[in-house]
């Protein structure tokens, strides 16, 4: 390596490598020879000090503040003192505000620069008050940068936690001012100390929470790097908010953290900062929103959480408040008025109103009170909308949107309609996290991911309460630390909101319970289980999941009851529809009910629905012009298969007997994508039906079990389970004692119970296989 000298004649002592470009004093060349570095990871020695890229790198010693005249201590304490040379490499000019950044612990100051003539070319120093009061380690490597910061982040208001001092300090008005005059032109972060003598007594505070100018809190700076880390500016009129402890501090009036809703909260953040700007004055912008979703989702925490958000009055209203409010003879749509008076005067202002379908109701039955509230909150939305000027902003909820008023929905009045949804897994694991974060509790991550996955239709409401029941759970057992399995008992209580309207079926069937069928229960798995457990994978080879599976054959087969094993073993909700149950002679009310069915679907996802009998409602359609109801209910079948709305985690199931009777448009890909066809049990399948039906009835050693596999050839799943019920029925009629079933009743059954398979059935099933096989071909080729 060689060294160049800087051509500047004021830095002969400095000298630039030509291999990492940093600037290093004279005496340590022959050390940088020896470790040149190529970036500043390495910087962790004295010895290493440099300038790079206007960068000062170097050792943090002390300035003996009795040499330094006409300067008052506190005005000493804000300096830092490095040597001539080093200022011009860093193009710094005297007094310019510079940062002075420390890696372990992270320690950010700001503080001006000031040249000296101590110590060597690379030092940084500080003087002993502000190294003592920062809890600096001398020797430690500083950095010294310019502050890069825009000047308009000035905090308007200080939340300081008092670490050293009486607990019991009152925020006088004498305090304030000196804390402003004090640390007037000052800058500050988040976490910085600052320090006051105040009668004699040394007072030492941390700044927690940074209010700044244009309404915009300042939470989580401790999680910006120092190349992100901003700073304040401190001025005269800047308040300061003093809290004793931690607890009082937890108390303030801060931001209601909802998990899952950080996009939500930033576009309506947007919407309101562009009311609230004094620049944009004069332009007509969007000045309400209304979220709507199902109850326990989030939506008044969220509207709370913006108002708190913003430096600005929030007033809430509710049904109970305003019809609770008619003094002096005026009714609630005079407090309505009066609410949004006072809000125009105390711009820039909030409106929450909770619940807002309650005092605007959509049903024609409204009583004279409902429509002068009604009409009294348009006007008001009105005259704030025509005029640029006012700084109010209104933000509506309500879980019933269909039962608002239609009036208010357009523009200039509920602007813009936001949908909260029921939180997804992703979205109830951030909430379990955060809500367990309050707990003593030993759950790994693996325990949320597998709880989030198991809380289908839980919102964030539930998860809340089933957190609570969980601890009630823990206290019980005398255990001080919340465990996965007192969540999991805390399940069995806890129902989730979102399937309340739903009658979802939780069935208790495995597949140890149905004989055979060994290749359909494989089918299933790849279609139901596949896509969710391996999603990766699937996106990887670029394939889509199928949509949907059609299980055909002869009655009895245990079409239904593999249904329900899928959904028992998959985890998943299941929803059975019988085909002739969505039939109505009303007009319309057939397809509505198809599309009720699909929504309750998609709000309890994910989920199997599962059609039985679907030749009812999905039989093939006859061509005329008249439009029977059964083609109506097709036609809206076929849209919500593969429609516009996306049939997001939702697997369709359906059965039938008579396969050649389904319309064909029901089995193109991308609806039904796979036809599999259930045919009577062979004898293997025959035999492990009797196996578990052996199992709950006690039989004798004279029942040969292959005998009976032998004797119902023909035999469907269902007639097999008869013949069996029938025998213990056979065996209850000799003796009512008696404690096995004979093989004489066994065959005594099986003259009841004959197979009723018609050969002109299983002929159809054999055609209607071949003909798939073949369109599948066609397909392939």
């Amino acid at each position: 390596m060689s060294a160049k000298k800087s051509p500047k004649n004021s830095l002969t002592l400095w000298y630039q490598c030509e291999n990492c470009d940093a600037y290093i004093a004279n005496q340590n060349i022959d050390f940088h020879h020896t470790v040149c570095m190529t970036g500043t990871n390495n910087i962790q020695h004295k010895d290493h000090s440099c300038v790079l890229n206007e960068v000062l790198y170097g050792a943090l010693e002390k300035k003996p503040t009795e040499e330094i005249k006409n300067l008052s201590t506190r005005e000493k304490d804000n300096l830092v003192y490095i040597s001539q040379g080093a200022m011009q490499l860093c193009n710094f000019s005297i007094g310019e505000f510079v940062t002075v950044s420390f890696d372990e612990p992270q320690i950010h100051l700001v503080q001006k620069v000031w040249p000296t003539t101590d110590k060597t070319l690379t030092s940084v120093l500080l003087t002993e008050n502000c190294i003592r009061q920062n809890s600096l380690l001398k020797n430690k490597i500083a950095k010294v940068a310019k502050l890069n910061q825009a000047v308009n982040l000035q905090a308007t208001q200080l939340d300081v936690l008092l670490v050293k001092g009486p607990k019991n300090i009152q925020l006088s008005e004498e305090l304030n001012k000196r804390l402003s005059n004090a640390y007037a032109d000052q800058y500050v972060t988040k976490d910085s100390l600052v320090h006051l003598m105040f009668y004699g007594t040394e007072l030492k505070f941390q700044i927690k929470r940074i209010n700044k100018k244009n309404n915009e809190l300042c939470e989580n700076l401790q999680q910006l790097s120092i190349n992100d880390t901003k700073f304040y500016l401190i001025t005269c009129s800047t308040k300061w908010k003093i809290f004793g402890s931690e607890e009082s501090l937890m108390q303030l009036k801060s931001p209601i953290q909802v998990a899952g809703l950080d996009q939500e909260a930033e576009e309506v953040c947007q919407m309101i900062a562009s009311v609230f700007q004094e620049s944009l004055q004069g332009f007509n912008r969007n000045k309400s929103v209304l979220f709507y979703g199902h109850s326990g989702t989030g939506k008044t925490s969220l509207a709370k959480m913006i108002g708190q958000r913003f430096e600005a009055k929030v007033i809430e209203i509710s049904a109970l408040e305003v019809y609770s409010n008619t003094n002096n003879g005026n009714g609630p749509d005079a407090f309505i008025k009066n609410t949004y008076n006072s809000a125009i005067e105390k711009a820039p202002s909030i409106v929450v109103i909770d619940d807002i379908e309650v005092l605007c109701p959509s049903s024609t039955k409204t009583t004279e009170w409902e429509k002068k509230v009604t009409f009294t909150l348009i006007n008001c939305l009105d005259e704030i909308f025509e005029n640029p000027h006012t700084r109010v902003f209104t933000i509506a909820t309500t879980n019933k949107i269909d039962s608002l008023y239609s009036g208010l929905r357009r523009c200039g009045r509920l602007d813009r309609e936001i949908e909260i949804p029921t939180p997804n897994p992703a979205t109830r694991n951030a909430i379990l996290k955060q809500v367990l974060s309050k707990y003593p509790q030993n759950l790994s991550q693996s325990h949320l991911n597998d709880l989030s996955l198991i809380t289908h239709g839980y919102v964030g409401a539930d998860l809340v309460s089933l957190c609570s029941e969980a601890a009630l759970i823990c206290t019980k057992r005398s255990s001080t630390e919340l465990s996965i399995d007192d969540l999991k008992k805390a399940l069995q209580k806890i129902k989730p909101s979102a399937m309340r309207e739903v009658q979802v079926e939780v069935p208790n069937v495995k597949w140890t319970d149905i004989g055979g069928q060994d290749r359909l229960k494989l089918v299933l798995k790849q279609t139901v289980e596949w896509p969710l457990k391996y999603s990766n994978s699937f996106k990887r080879l670029g394939i889509t999941p199928p949509k949907g599976v059609l299980m055909f054959g002869p009655p009895g087969c245990s079409k239904t009851m593999i249904a329900k094993a899928l959904a028992t073993e998959s985890g998943l909700n299941f929803l059975s529809i019988k085909g002739p149950e969505l039939l109505s002679k009303w007009v319309g009310e057939s397809e509505r009910a198809v599309r009720e069915v699909f929504r309750k679907a998609r709000q309890v996802a994910p989920s199997i629905l599962f059609f039985d009998e679907i030749d009812a409602i999905g039989s093939e359609r006859s061509g005329s012009s008249n439009h029977r109801v059964d083609e109506r209910v097709l036609a809206q079948l076929l849209t919500e298969l593969d429609g516009i709305t996306p049939l997001t985690d939702v697997m369709i199931l359906a059965a039938t007997n008579r396969p050649d009777k389904i319309d064909q448009a029901l089995l193109r890909p991308g609806r039904l994508d796979r036809i599999v066809y259930v045919p009577l049990p062979d004898e293997s399948t025959r035999r492990d039906i009797f196996r578990i039906k052996f199992i709950k009835i006690p039989v004798e050693k004279d029942v040969d079990l292959e005998e009976l596999v032998k004797k119902t050839d023909g035999y469907s799943g269902a007639e097999v389970n008869a013949v069996c019920h029938e025998a213990a029925m056979f065996a209850l009629e000799d003796d009512l004692n008696i404690e096995s079933v004979h093989m004489r009743h066994f065959l005594k059954a099986l003259k009841l119970i004959t197979p009723r398979t018609s050969e002109s059935l299983l002929e159809i099933y054999k055609d209607y296989n071949k003909s798939v096989l073949l369109w599948m071909i066609f397909l392939l080729t």
